[in-house]
């Protein structure tokens, strides 16, 4: 999911989490990315266009963003979440919805129907590092666990140049066998409205060049 990545380059929901306006403000915008690559995994094999829109108050966000892929709309994805943060710490539940899963009843929250994953996320920014946990609660039999590590590269980092590193690692969904895996290396690059991302799945053993531009 998102935004959220390209923002501080730490995968998921840390930036949203930790990234709420002090004053009540509504966001809205999209992305154009090459390939929606999420966690090491490609979704959709295709190019896709992803909108969002916030409304954040002090500590507290909530918005949706989706993913809708431009030639098939087998991983479509119109996702709800809502942060809430405090100083370096910051909670965000997350509901997935793929409405191409049949039948796609936004109603059904039952782990049969398929449609939807509830996620709660947990980061923690040590300055140094960021850190993120997450764990599937509803809508996966796994209840799958993802961690993340983001590191900036300030050396690589210019005034107008972003560079950072991030590893994840998970299991259930994430991983081919179920079993924990790091499942995503990524060297994260941002400048101006363009970002990119070269990605490393040591698990699936296959990487991914992904560049997309945010309007």
């Amino acid at each position: 999911m998102h935004r959220f990545v390209r923002t501080l380059f730490v995968g998921a929901a840390l930036a949203v989490t930790l990234g709420v306006p002090a004053n009540a403000e509504v966001g809205l915008g999209t992305d154009v990315v090459s390939r929606y690559v999420w966690r090491g995994a490609d979704l959709g094999n295709a190019a896709a266009v992803q909108p969002w829109i916030s409304y954040g108050n002090d500590a507290f966000e909530v918005g949706a963003w989706s993913s809708w892929a431009i030639n098939d709309g087998g991983a479509n994805e119109n996702d709800l979440y809502v942060s809430f943060g405090a100083g370096p710490v910051g909670i965000t539940v997350t509901d997935y919805f793929n409405p191409a899963e049949a039948p796609a009843d936004f109603f059904d929250y039952s782990d049969d129907a398929g449609v939807h994953i509830i996620e709660v996320t947990g980061a923690l920014d040590l300055g140094v590092v960021s850190v993120l946990g997450a764990i599937n609660l509803l809508g996966d039999d796994e209840n799958s666990i993802w961690v993340e590590a983001s590191l900036p590269l300030e050396m690589l980092t210019s005034d107008d140049v972003e560079v950072g590193l991030t590893v994840g690692a998970g299991n259930g969904t994430y991983t081919t066998d179920t079993d924990p895996m790091v499942a995503s290396v990524s060297l994260d690059v941002a400048k101006d409205d363009w970002f990119g991302s070269y990605i490393l799945n040591p698990d699936a053993e296959i990487t991914f060049l992904v560049i997309g531009k945010s309007f």
